[in-house]
């Protein structure tokens, strides 16, 4: 099978941090750029971040920039995003998806999508 398979979602105060990961089984990442994104309820699709295929360029959402980092591990199969001063407005169900460029904070071209993983923030 191939698929993209998020997890390090939960329930987090504000102020807190959490790193998500996303790890592909069935192909390899390293070919691939690897952008997240994020939902909330009643809310559009947004693009928080994405990351080149190399882990060398890498995009943020300006709403994430400064507290969201996102990097990769090819060796691991895995990308990860970092999740720093939460608030609120974090509060979303946060996706992976495999790619073949960034655009801004999205990934584009995309052959997988991650199922997702719930990141609540509240105290």
């Amino acid at each position: 099978q191939l698929q993209l398979v998020e997890s390090g979602g939960g329930l987090v105060q504000p102020g807190g941090s959490l790193r998500l990961s996303c790890a592909a089984s069935g192909f390899t990442l390293d070919r691939y750029v690897i952008g997240w994104f994020r939902q909330a309820p009643g809310k559009e699709r947004e693009g928080v971040s994405c990351i080149s295929s190399s882990g060398g360029s890498t995009k943020y959402g300006d709403s994430v920039k400064g507290r969201f980092t996102i990097s990769r591990d090819n060796a691991k199969n895995t990308v990860y995003l970092q999740m720093n001063a939460l608030n609120p407005e974090d509060t979303a169900t946060y996706y992976c998806a495999a790619g073949h460029y960034c655009l801004g904070s999205r990934s584009g071209g995309i052959n997988y999508w991650g199922k997702g993983t719930l990141v609540t923030v509240s105290s």
